[in-house]
């Protein structure tokens, strides 16, 4: 899976922040337990990592250079949600077809 610019970027920064790190496994094991498919899970992570994004760009030097760069309205988190829906969360039993 590749990532762009900004969602590596937001990725390195949890990965090596525990507690947000801590926060965004929570977060995205309940969105993917409490959706009917990873889409709209992925769906989901994807409004909830652009809005964090831009919180802490306000206050992060490296995120602050990279959102001047490329406004985050422009940009998509939906594979970082896909990522981490893969990497957090067990994968979903898929139900067997019965043979016809």
């Amino acid at each position: 899976m590749s990532l762009n610019r900004i969602e590596q970027q937001l990725f390195d920064y949890i990965d090596t922040h525990p507690e947000e790190k801590r926060f965004w496994m929570d977060k995205t094991r309940a969105t993917a337990a409490a959706s009917p498919d990873e889409f709209s899970a992925a769906a989901a992570l994807d409004g909830e990592l652009r809005y964090y994004y831009m919180e802490r760009a306000g206050v992060v030097p490296s995120l602050a250079e990279l959102a001047r760069a490329e406004p985050a309205a422009r940009t998509s988190m939906r594979n970082l949600a896909e990522y981490l829906i893969r990497v957090w969360t067990p994968p979903r039993v898929k139900k067997r077809k019965s043979p016809a």
